[in-house]
């Protein structure tokens, strides 16, 4: 999203050419391909270790550090290993956010036009709210030596984002939209009314 982002807003008049479905295509491999072999080795040695305690894991979905502390082994060293791929992901897809960000700042602010400055700005708000969002709570969680002292917090955490970045989402992405700008100013004109006239009464 990031790079769509960079390329509408530095290159808008080659768009259509750069993010043809072939490169999103590409992309969208790229991202799964190597997420993938960023988590194999560490998956390959969780998959061997034991488990001979209560099999019940603290957490509404199956996340590794809960399964981890299940094991009747050593796992400093899957640990170690999950920080460090955690540490490689983070930053490099942030590194590459950040300067695709960098260049659309600095393209927003050659813009000569305020309204085209506001314009620009406003079809890369939602995309960086996610952004911001999505990376504060995954950098908290998973960017962290050992995760075995708080694996409660994680859970709150986890359920936060679980449920609080799909309902921000359409608000995030809808309110670049005039109509859902009219109809949110429309239902807040309301609400205010219906409460002037019940303190009214």
């Amino acid at each position: 999203m990031a790079y769509d982002r960079y390329v509408a807003i530095c290159s808008p008049l080659e768009y259509p050419v750069i993010m043809t479905s072939s490169i999103c295509v590409r992309l969208v491999i790229l991202s799964w391909v190597g997420g993938f072999l960023l988590i194999l080795p560490s998956t390959i040695l969780k998959a061997g270790l034991p488990y001979c305690g209560p099999n019940v894991i603290d957490h509404f979905f199956c996340d590794s550090a809960p399964l981890l502390h299940l094991a009747c082994a050593d796992i400093r060293v899957i640990e170690l290993l999950d920080f460090l791929s955690s540490l490689v992901l983070f930053i490099s897809s942030l590194s590459l956010t950040v300067v695709s960000y960098v260049y659309i700042i600095s393209t927003i602010l050659k813009i000569p036009s305020g309204q085209g400055q506001r314009k620009a700005f406003a079809t890369c708000v939602s995309h960086f709210s996610v952004v911001s969002l999505g990376y504060g709570i995954s950098i908290f969680v998973y960017v962290r030596p050992s995760q075995k002292s708080s694996l409660h917090l994680n859970k709150i955490l986890f359920t936060l984002s679980s449920v609080i970045t799909p309902l921000l989402n359409p608000f995030i992405f809808s309110l670049r939209n005039e109509t859902m700008k009219e109809a949110l100013k429309d239902i807040l004109a309301k609400g205010q009314n219906f409460l002037k006239r019940l303190m009214s009464t």
